[in-house]
């Protein structure tokens, strides 16, 4: 039985679409596992892990595989300019995994689609870049959908909530920084070989953070590795996930568009709430469900405004 071509097409980026969402779920998932359910509570390490997986691999998928071209740094300006963007990306991706500890994955995602309030916020206030009011208006439901999802959550954890917070921002504000700082034609890199770039100077700011703000993370690791035969091999796949996750998302956008992006990645969030509660029987409530539902009903109207009066 032959394929015709928009056929195959249309089942390579299916295929494309499930191994994204199952390596952003999974990875999600792998990460509440070994923080909060396997005794493994070293987030920045775990940072660090991922970091040197998607270090590695980005050299590898440019130099061999030659998945996309490398684009080299042209100057002192633009490495400084990539290392800053590296440095948030940090915070952002720590802030999560913190947050992965104290609080249910579904809570976790509630929160972490609030990213188009923050994004809003800082291209304005760094920018002066004014949207439509329709647009800012569909912001109001993502923030009160938060609001109420907060209230009604049995696990909330402040500590875990403000990590989460802090998270969701630094995402955003890398993301307008990065729209600020690699504008220019001379300087602008594809995900992949900004992935490149940035994973190594990743590891060397985690590094030293992980040797002082998780001193016993090797002794304690090591004594986890002995009593769970498992725990490299969850680590390995852990990061190799990491780095998927990027490349699925670079590959996705490639062949579809930012926006089906944008509207895959609203039903990737419902969907890794759904499986995080069956997996991990974290108790839920009506409100909760209903903030989270106003949420991501408020992040579809934002980008359909945002579209439309663009």
């Amino acid at each position: 039985m032959s394929f015709s071509a928009p056929r195959k097409q249309t089942l390579f980026i299916l295929s494309l679409v499930i191994l994204w969402y199952t390596s952003n779920i999974g990875v999600l998932l792998l990460n509440k596992y070994l923080l909060s359910n396997y005794g493994f509570r070293f987030p920045i390490f775990l940072t660090m892990c991922h970091m040197s997986a998607c270090a590695i691999l980005s050299y590898f998928s440019i130099a061999f595989l030659k998945i996309v071209p490398l684009q080299p740094i042209k100057s002192k300006s633009q490495f400084f300019k990539i290392a800053t963007l590296s440095a948030v990306f940090c915070g952002s991706v720590v802030g999560g995994n913190i947050s992965l500890r104290y609080l249910p994955v579904s809570f976790n995602q509630a929160v972490g689609a609030t990213t188009p309030f923050f994004t809003a916020l800082f291209a304005y206030l760094m920018t002066l870049k004014r949207e439509a009011w329709v647009t800012y208006a569909a912001l109001v439901p993502v923030v009160a959908g938060v609001v109420i999802a907060s209230g009604g959550e049995p696990g909330f954890h402040l500590y875990g909530f403000i990590m989460c917070i802090s998270a969701t921002a630094a995402r955003a504000f890398k993301s307008v920084l990065q729209g600020i700082l690699l504008s220019s034609e001379g300087e602008k890199l594809n995900s992949m070989n900004l992935m490149l770039y940035m994973s190594p100077i990743a590891v060397i700011v985690l590094l030293p953070a992980a040797l002082v703000m998780e001193p016993n993370v090797l002794e304690v690791t090591l004594s986890l590795a002995k009593q769970h035969n498992f725990l490299w091999l969850l680590l390995l796949i852990n990061s190799t996930m990491a780095y998927s996750a990027n490349l699925l998302n670079f590959l996705v956008t490639k062949h579809t568009s930012a926006l089906t992006l944008q509207v895959l990645g609203n039903a990737k969030g419902a969907v890794a709430v759904v499986i995080s509660i069956l997996l991990f029987r974290n108790p839920v409530t009506f409100i909760g469900i209903a903030g989270y539902t106003m949420t991501v009903m408020g992040v579809v109207a934002y980008g359909e405004a945002k579209r439309r009066f663009r």
